[in-house]
């Protein structure tokens, strides 16, 4: 069995045993087929390589990770893309969560706050043929707002609460998946949806641990904007 192999079967179990969590059976075949065919190992610093088709987060520097593969498969299935869809990725870092939803929506537009980030995946981008991905360096509590409203919105690092911004950005009928909660406190991956009169409703999904959000939404208070509809219970941390 080839590495690449072993995680998507590992991907795949993990999600059987959480789906009393997450209420997902299995992840959509487009997703399970973009995870197979993006190779990991060119998104990881080279000392990681060996590393990367294990089923864990892996550190790209400057205190950012790339995420566990099963969580790439989670929140992009949550996410429901669409081949005509127009996404907003919310922390490029390694830009892996990007390649893949290059394969499954019209175009990607990620935004970075950590610039030597950006830069690399950039170049990563071009060398490796994902055009449909455009990458800007700045505050992703601001996300990109010339190209809204959006289908869908993913953001990578845990929000202390539900950026204003990013809401407004999604489209009527659209999903945001993001981490709510504090650096190194509970955390939890929330599913995001506007209805057509542009009302919001959120659903925990589990318990997660990300790297935390920077820019200005760590310096704004907690704003109630939202209804959280459905709660589950949670069995442990993931990233």
């Amino acid at each position: 069995m080839t590495k690449l192999s072993q995680m998507m079967r590992e991907i795949e179990e993990e999600v059987a045993l959480t789906r009393t969590l997450t209420g997902i059976d299995r992840l959509s075949a487009r997703v399970l087929d973009a995870m197979r065919r993006i190779p990991r190992d060119r998104f990881v610093p080279s000392e990681s390589k060996a590393y990367a088709y294990e089923n864990g987060p892996l550190s790209i520097g400057y205190g950012q990770t790339i995420s566990q593969p099963y969580m790439v498969a989670l929140m992009t299935d949550l996410l429901d893309p669409q081949p005509d869809d127009v996404v907003l990725e919310i922390g490029t870092g390694s830009c892996y969560q990007a390649a893949v939803l290059s394969l499954l929506v019209k175009q990607v537009y990620s935004v970075e706050i950590v610039e030597e980030l950006a830069e690399q995946a950039k170049e990563r981008l071009k060398r490796l043929g994902y055009a449909n991905v455009a990458v800007r360096v700045g505050d992703g509590y601001y996300g990109w707002p010339e190209h809204a409203p959006y289908d869908g919105i993913i953001v990578t690092a845990a929000a202390p609460y539900f950026p204003e911004p990013l809401l407004a950005q999604l489209k009527a009928g659209g999903r945001m998946v993001i981490p709510i909660g504090l650096p190194y406190h509970h955390q939890e991956l929330m599913l995001v949806e506007k209805n057509a009169q542009g009302q919001i409703e959120t659903r925990s999904i589990l318990d997660v641990a990300f790297v935390p959000l920077i820019g200005d939404t760590m310096n704004e208070p907690e704003r109630e904007s939202v209804t959280r509809i459905h709660q589950t219970d949670t069995d442990g941390e993931r990233q």
